[in-house]
């Protein structure tokens, strides 16, 4: 079930990560343009969690990318608390004190030649934290509130630890603790859970819950598993080719899906049993040729069984665009049946 009790924010802070018409673009040498991100609205907020779902190929992770200033919008922006990010090295310095990046692969992302402690203490060092530390804690204690904080104690006995040797929930919580050591007010997860074991993804979980609990944290949760979000998060945005697709409340998304790729997804979650099993033809098509009308059409089931013929919209289906989709609150699809159905194109 959703996170019980829905966002909370104990530090009172309104800091809010926004992307506005984004669209991130790739090209090669003389190739054609991949709009890898065309015109996204999204919105996280400290004290809520965001689950961001799709396919493979879906502009998921590279919209995160862009989200903590790690890619160059092509047109659009990223607002941090209504303010263009600013892109100076000073500016961004500033921006990665206050959102975090918490990568899926801890054996990856680990610096295998160094220790638990170097690696926690790698970006206290960078932003000399422990000069400017309100409480007066030094280094040594910076790292030690961290590994606490991210569930890893008594913290000293993993100080002089190497990555191989902890178990792989353990380095994921190493991650975790070098992004909390920084007081951010936003984490952005990229899959944090695919390579654990089953036993582990739970306490993760468990453990994202509680910093938002316990924090104040807004977290991003970029992931293709529904059924993740469907236990962590408080809103779900559901990617498609580039464009979110749905976006609401979790509880409203997955108990009444409306997009026929999001009841798609629903269907294949073993959590989920009230959903009719959907099976898509064909993979997401590529960002440089994507098709005219609705980007989905080609693989839409309504389109398949003759439901969106029958309510007029087949042709706008294939032949007319979709609007960018609301960031606002509430329930939004972008779906000519679902407009059709609900008697407004808005």
């Amino acid at each position: 079930m959703p996170a019980a009790g829905g966002p909370v924010n104990p530090t009172g802070s309104e800091t809010t990560l926004e992307a506005r018409g984004l669209s991130i673009r790739f090209q090669g040498r003389g190739g054609p343009v991949a709009r890898a991100v065309d015109g996204v609205d999204l919105s996280i907020a400290a004290g809520e969690i965001l689950a961001l779902v799709g396919e493979s190929g879906s502009g998921k992770t590279t919209l995160a990318r862009a989200l903590l200033g790690l890619e160059k919008p092509a047109a659009g922006d990223v607002l941090l608390d209504g303010q263009p990010l600013d892109r100076s090295a000073q500016g961004l310095r500033a921006f990665r004190r206050r959102v975090q990046l918490v990568l899926q692969d801890p054996a990856g992302a680990l610096n295998p030649r160094h220790t638990v402690y170097e690696s926690v203490a790698e970006g206290i060092r960078l932003h000399r934290l422990d000069a400017h530390d309100p409480e007066g804690r030094n280094e040594a204690d910076l790292v030690a509130a961290a590994l606490s904080s991210a569930g890893l104690r008594p913290p000293e006995r993993l100080f002089l630890r190497y990555p191989h040797e902890l178990s792989g929930g353990q380095r994921q919580r190493v991650l975790i603790a070098g992004a909390l050591a920084m007081a951010p007010q936003l984490l952005v997860a990229d899959e944090p859970v695919s390579s654990l074991d089953a036993s582990i993804r739970g306490e993760i979980l468990a453990l994202l819950l509680q910093l938002r609990r316990d924090l104040g944290l807004g977290v991003l949760v970029v992931t293709h598993d529904l059924g993740l979000a469907w236990n962590i998060a408080d809103r779900i945005a559901v990617m498609y080719l580039g464009r979110v697709v749905e976006a609401g409340p979790t509880e409203e998304v997955l108990r009444d899906p409306q997009h026929p790729y999001t009841k798609a997804l629903l269907s294949v979650v073993p959590e989920i049993n009230h959903v009719t099993p959907v099976v898509l033809t064909g993979e997401v098509p590529d960002p440089t040729r994507i098709p005219d009308g609705c980007r989905f059409h080609p693989r839409c089931p309504a389109l398949a069984d003759g439901s969106a013929e029958d309510a007029g919209v087949g042709g706008d289906c294939r032949t007319s665009a979709l609007p960018i989709l609301s960031a606002g609150e509430g329930h939004h699809t972008a779906c000519h049946l679902v407009a059709a159905r609900s008697g407004s194109r808005s």
